[in-house]
């Protein structure tokens, strides 16, 4: 397979806003766009059998580089026939750099021009991470599409640490182009800048002028006010080639999905669906619903009346309730299950809307009755999950 498999064909956009429909084919597959991502970080979607997602309508896992690194490590999947042989997933795969994971570990890690240096949370041994090095565990590792490593400065900081993070992310952009020799895998170039316009805008035009097959946009969507990541999309998407595929990294709750939409992103990827889901919190089109709540004790009722998914045709939030109260593992798989089926039946939703052209309508209609979550609760609970995978000197994306 050559790069000649990989095509980005633009289907239909609205005229009312920049949503846009499109495909993106790969030597595994195609993938319809705009598309939602579920994280499957050590190579396994938590709780969800590759099965399973093919019936649910996933047609692209993400794949953590950082993870498998250190177990079971690249040799052994590239020995094992890759990714896809390896998990038993014949759809399309893409692996991020693992940078983010080894920058969110600021006590285990040090970054220098070169590259960083960091501990594994596994076993304590010492690591380095280069731009190289990220390509060449992404090649062995065999995913459809990689990402070039780049700096993820941490929200806030100032103008000063995102200027000398943008310039190490593009020096890096360019040792990735340098290093990756596998023709069958595109790679996605970063746009990073903080929350800077200036720097987003350096940032997108640089990497544009290295002609990457596709980019991707990080360091959003990691505590600043929502407004300010639209400003900062609103910023950059308009400088992406609009004959490239572009992804939103790391952002996946249904309103982001909606605001990314509209302004012209094609990918998302997020752990979010499912790691709320093994909380017993489910998604409907009114908000989130907290199952453990006591009033769904004995309630009959599906989680949400005619929804289509397994759980709702087939079990009553009193079940659901008692599995999650009794930690049972059925009821983590259940949850899983009805939000990955809410967020793919979302993006299909939004898909069609865009071919005709009442994409905007669907937003207004949607975003009306849904009640997103408190971003100062939304903030403190991260804020929590990342405490608590430090102090088990971890950082995992699910």
């Amino acid at each position: 397979m050559t790069e000649d498999s990989f095509d980005f064909t633009l289907e239909s956009k609205c005229g009312q806003s920049w949503a846009r429909a499109g495909l993106l084919s790969t030597p595994h597959g195609k993938v319809p766009t705009p598309v939602f991502s579920p994280v499957g970080t050590q190579a396994t979607v938590k709780t969800m059998s590759p099965r399973e997602l093919e019936q649910l309508g996933v047609s692209l896992v993400v794949v953590n580089t950082y993870h498998l690194y250190l177990r079971p490590g690249p040799e052994v999947v590239a020995q094992l026939g890759g990714l896809h042989s390896f998990m038993g997933w014949d759809a399309p795969i893409l692996t991020d750099s693992g940078g983010f994971q080894v920058f969110s570990m600021k006590h285990l890690c040090s970054v220098d021009d070169d590259g960083a240096t960091f501990r594994s949370h596994v076993d304590g041994s010492e690591h380095r991470l280069t731009p190289e090095k990220s390509i060449s565990v992404q090649e062995q590792l065999g995913a459809d599409i990689i990402v070039a490593l780049d700096v993820c400065p941490p929200y806030p900081s100032d103008h000063e640490h995102n200027r000398v993070a943008l310039d190490r992310t593009h020096r890096w952009a360019e040792r990735c182009l340098e290093a990756h020799t596998r023709k069958d895998q595109m790679m996605l170039g970063v746009v990073q800048g903080g929350t800077f316009a200036d720097l987003r805008a350096e940032s997108a035009r640089h990497l544009v002028s290295l002609d990457f097959p596709g980019y991707a946009i990080g360091g959003l969507s990691v505590g600043e006010p929502k407004a300010l990541m639209h400003d900062m999309l609103d910023v950059t998407i308009p400088l992406l080639p609009e004959e490239k595929p572009r992804h939103l990294l790391g952002v996946g709750s249904p309103e982001d999905l909606f605001e990314g939409v509209a302004r012209g992103i094609d990918i998302f990827d997020c752990a979010l669906p499912t790691r709320v889901a093994r909380n017993g919190t489910f998604f409907t089109r009114e908000g989130r619903l907290n199952i453990r709540n006591a009033r769904y004790r004995d309630d009959p009722a599906p989680v949400v009346e005619g929804c289509l998914c397994y759980t709702c045709r087939n079990f009553s939030r009193a079940y659901l309730r008692h599995l999650v109260v009794g930690k049972e593992i059925l009821g983590m798989r259940l949850a899983t299950v009805h939000n990955l089926h809410f967020m793919l039946s979302l993006m299909r939703e939004m898909r069609e809307a865009i071919g005709e052209d009442r994409f905007p309508l669907l937003k207004e209609q949607f975003l009306a009755t849904y009640q997103v979550a408190d971003y100062q609760a939304g903030k403190r609970d991260r804020q929590a999950w990342l405490g608590k995978l430090g102090a088990s000197q971890g950082v995992s994306n699910d």
